[in-house]
């Protein structure tokens, strides 16, 4: 089931090496910062949002799937917004 969580992780990861590569900045700093704040958000969402919907879904095994998948995607759109918040800053220097 993590199985997106895990591909996602990845693609942050590589995400942002290449951006701050492609704009002068500090690849490894960038990549560091996307995976964390990519982890915190998913754990943050799976700690709550799922945690609650955990046990109206066990009996469906599709709906039990798309319920976990719930934190890969609040993590990436996550990832989207430090990405911006990180372009911009290079706007401001």
């Amino acid at each position: 089931m993590l199985l997106l969580a895990k591909f996602a992780g990845i693609s942050v990861l590589v995400w942002f090496y290449l951006t701050a590569k492609k704009n002068g900045e500090q690849p490894i700093k960038w990549a560091v910062i996307g995976l964390i704040g990519y982890w915190i958000a998913w754990w943050a969402v799976r700690l709550t949002v799922v945690a609650g919907l955990a046990g109206v879904v066990t009996k469906s095994p599709l709906l039990a799937f798309v319920v976990f998948q719930i934190p890969a995607l609040c993590a990436i759109a996550a990832a989207f917004l430090i990405r911006k918040k990180l372009l911009s800053d290079i706007v401001v220097k």
